[in-house]
């Protein structure tokens, strides 16, 4: 019996990642929710500038790692689609017959 050997390359799960570790949908959906929120802090917090950029970054690092990671495997958007989906159509289910007991 005769084995053939395929080389599988080091970046093959690497694929539409960014650093190999968030999907570049994440990173997209990262950016577009910290502009707005970095905009705002900047234009609206009546501080110097040392404790502006802190609360700022307070703020957004959190954000920020939350929508590159996302919620379960899933982006930010594709998971509050299904939960919108789920909260549409959930349905609730009643029993109507009879308890057998033993």
């Amino acid at each position: 019996m005769s084995y053939e050997t395929y080389h599988i390359p080091v970046n093959f799960t690497d694929a539409g990642k960014l650093f190999g570790v968030f999907e570049i949908r994440n990173a997209v959906e990262t950016v577009l929710l910290c502009i707005p929120i970095l905009f705002l802090c900047l234009a609206l917090l009546p501080l110097t500038l040392m404790p502006k950029i802190i609360v700022t970054m307070t703020i957004l690092v959190p954000v920020g790692g939350f929508a590159l990671i996302g919620i379960g495997g899933d982006s930010l958007t594709r998971w509050l689609k299904a939960w919108i989906n789920w909260r549409k159509h959930r349905r609730m289910i009643f029993y109507r017959g009879e308890v057998h007991s033993a």
